[in-house]
């Protein structure tokens, strides 16, 4: 009917910031599957011994190193019966250093569970197997809960509130996992990572670091005990990684006998009040940013129904690179909480993953939080059309690009400002009575619009979509 800018009677519309960035395709777009291995049998004692020692301070270094849990023993023994998860867990029940598992087609039969433990061969039949989307182990769905015996948990994506006796680490520890191949060079000799070529082979070729990437021979002399406790920078992509240091689990508070004394003597109007506001708010977890001018967060917004399956996938390759717990697949709950959990962190930075109408819905819950200032976003485009996408220099369409190389492009994209529109539709009063259409919509389903909008059979379809 007619489009207005920025004034308007009612609020005045800010402009939201948007960074765009040419990418350049590259023809080996494949990301290299790295998986775990269980330490081998060698010639030599020396090594074999000191293999033994590894396994345990790399037990040790990528998993007890934050809060002693109460009794893991009595913990765990009630979890036995927990669901195999291929989603973070927000809830107060979440684990700590729980794996993340997706279906996984890889070849060979290896099981990060290891030979004494796996209970694959007893089963006989062929046994579907699960990978680890943050640490990228491969283990038999059946032998998942044995990881808990040989105390293998993935790289922790929070830490506990609980632990004030103890000084908190402010750094983040390595998260050591054995790997049977690995692409790159070893960062003590140099060298690059023979892969032991028997297709079954048990031959653990590497030690790397599922946080920082970075990779050692398994040996003695490349891979030495005081790297095992040394901090961890989190590697490449560190300024747009939020720390595991950054999201804290806060317990619920128990009503104590003293608390509920006290309570009584309060007047009744001001604890309403105050307690109603409190309880309404109450997380599971908590974002406390150390800021950083170096630092530029980024929470990936993922829409699986996107592009076929180019969705799901990205999902796995996000949490690999990044923490876990600020990658979000829309279809568990939409943008908004995890926005709302974010709003304090500086310099956050945004990436939409999806199709044009992925990124219209995080931008009209952008305008809805009023976040000071608004974060830019980045637009990685699945599936088609991609107007908005190929607008930015973002390109129409993902075409397996290294997810490493979007995440790069998301740091250096610099910052522009994205004209958006209002729209107001109403009735054409000065029709004929016959001719008016009485199913027509008094109401639009969205009234902002980012660089297009559309009506008649596009718009049909793309509200059925």
């Amino acid at each position: 009917h007619h489009h207005h800018h920025h004034h308007h009677h009612n609020k005045p519309f800010t402009g939201l910031k948007f960074f765009g960035r040419r990418i350049r395709l590259s023809p080996k777009g494949v990301i290299p599957y790295l998986m775990g291995m269980r330490q081998s049998r060698r010639g030599s004692r020396k090594i074999k011994r000191s293999s033994v020692v590894y396994k345990k301070a790399i037990a040790k270094s990528g998993l007890q190193h934050l809060v002693p849990q109460p009794n893991p023993h009595l913990a765990l023994r009630q979890d036995s019966e927990r669901e195999v998860r291929s989603t973070v867990d927000w809830t107060e029940n979440a684990l700590y250093g729980e794996h993340i598992w997706f279906e996984t087609n890889v070849s060979g039969d290896f099981c990060y569970a290891g030979e004494q433990n796996c209970v694959a061969k007893m089963l006989q039949k062929s046994v579907s197997r699960k990978k680890c989307a943050a640490c990228k182990i491969v283990v038999h769905t059946a032998c998942i809960e044995l990881l808990e015996k040989i105390n293998f948990r993935c790289k922790p994506t929070f830490r506990e509130s609980g632990s004030r006796n103890i000084r908190e680490p402010t750094f983040v520890r390595h998260h050591w996992v054995h790997r049977r191949r690995q692409e790159g060079k070893c960062k003590q000799c140099g060298k690059g990572f023979q892969q032991k070529f028997t297709f079954h082979s048990k031959e653990i070729v590497a030690i790397s670091c599922s946080w920082c990437k970075q990779a050692y021979h398994n040996k003695v002399t490349c891979f030495m005990l005081q790297q095992i406790e040394e901090p961890c920078t989190l590697g490449a992509h560190a300024a747009v990684i939020v720390p595991p240091t950054w999201i804290i689990r806060v317990r619920r508070v128990q009503n104590s006998l003293k608390s509920s004394k006290k309570k009584k003597r309060t007047s009744f109007k001001r604890k309403s009040s105050k307690k109603g506001a409190e309880e309404g708010r109450w997380r599971p977890f908590i974002i406390k940013p150390i800021p950083s001018s170096l630092m530029k967060p980024l929470l990936v917004f993922v829409n699986p129904k996107s592009g076929g399956n180019q969705g799901a996938k990205i999902i796995q390759s996000f949490m690999w690179y990044l923490n876990p717990r600020q990658v979000f697949d829309m279809c568990q709950g939409g943008p908004k909480e995890a926005l709302e959990l974010y709003r304090k962190v500086q310099n956050l930075r945004i990436l939409a993953c999806g199709g044009d109408g992925t990124v219209g819905w995080i931008l009209s819950i952008l305008d809805q939080l009023q976040l000071n200032p608004q974060p830019p976003v980045a637009v990685l485009p699945l599936g088609t059309g991609n107007d908005l996408a190929r607008t930015l220099n973002w390109g129409g369409g993902y075409t397996d690009e290294p997810v490493s190389k979007i995440l790069s492009h998301v740091e250096d994209g610099n910052i522009v400002q994205l004209d958006r529109w209002n729209l107001y539709v109403e009735r054409n009063a000065s029709a004929v009575q016959d001719e008016r259409d009485e199913t027509a919509t008094e109401k639009l389903p969205l009234d902002v619009f980012n660089n297009y909008f559309s009506l008649g059979f596009d718009a049909h379809v793309t509200l059925e979509f």
